[in-house]
């Protein structure tokens, strides 16, 4: 991706998390209970946040963006409820430094890794060890979150290494704040290949799923939640138990998310 075009998304995504924080001390302040969460449960989030509004009648305000820089707003002292993350590294950061309720703290989803192309792309590949990935990119770059803090990137680079193709393609990225930023850049055509979840592939017509990578090339794909310790909301047990409940286990499951019981 070009310069001008990564500065362009990276003054895009501080203007909204400026945004999003006054927000949400205005929400803060009407009794809006504030998740921060990963932004590839966006679909599945919104619609379980929905059904929480009608069967409880609490509204919610909802950030999304990549857990590591929500756990690093949440550091901040960024005013927020509850933390969903896309891995277990980032909810282990903010417990070692105490933001968390750690009594409140559990393995929520599960998800898996995927890599997809526009919908009209003509390239096939089989995912397996040494596969020419680097070949099928052509003469671009392979969209993924970026693999330095992102769980997602973190995940696709495992998985790439354990099949013996990262060398290949790591000089050949076109790295992104978060997953759903990987997704668009392959949605628009700006880049012909990329790794997402399997759950944001559903959540796009524009791509479409070339093979799915082995579940033992990369770390678990766990999403944790927890309240945080600033919280003074009271209702947090109550939103903590319906993520858990039979009926937002339907929509995440419809989403394509493995539900934990």
């Amino acid at each position: 991706m070009a310069r001008h075009q990564r500065s362009s998304i990276l003054r895009a995504s501080l203007v909204g998390i400026l945004l999003f924080l006054s927000s949400t001390v205005a929400s803060a302040q009407q009794n809006k209970l504030v998740i921060f969460a990963a932004a590839s449960l966006k679909d599945a989030l919104d619609a379980v946040n929905a059904a929480y509004q009608r069967d409880k009648g609490r509204a919610t305000a909802t950030s999304y963006a990549a857990s590591s820089t929500l756990a690093k707003q949440i550091e901040a002292a960024a005013p927020a409820d509850i933390f969903i993350s896309a891995d277990l590294d980032w909810m282990d950061y903010l417990a070692k430094r105490n933001l968390i309720k750690p009594d409140t703290r559990t393995n929520l989803l599960g998800n898996h890794l995927v890599l997809i192309a526009t919908v009209d792309s003509p390239i096939q590949l089989a995912i397996a060890p040494n596969f020419a990935l680097a070949q099928a990119l052509g003469s671009g770059r392979l969209a993924m979150a970026d693999p330095g803090s992102v769980p997602a990137g973190k995940y696709g680079k495992a998985a790439l290494e354990a099949l013996g193709v990262w060398p290949a393609v790591a000089g050949r990225l076109a790295p992104a704040e978060n997953v759903r930023a990987t997704l668009l850049l392959v949605s628009r055509g700006e880049a012909p290949l990329g790794i997402v979840y399997q759950t944001d592939a559903v959540a796009d017509k524009g791509v479409k799923v070339i093979g799915a990578f082995p579940d033992d090339t990369h770390p678990p794909i766990i999403y944790p939640v927890a309240a945080l310790a600033n919280s003074a909301s009271p209702g947090d047990a109550d939103y903590l138990a319906f993520l858990k409940s039979a009926a937002a286990g339907r929509i995440f499951e419809n989403q394509g998310f493995t539900v934990f019981q």
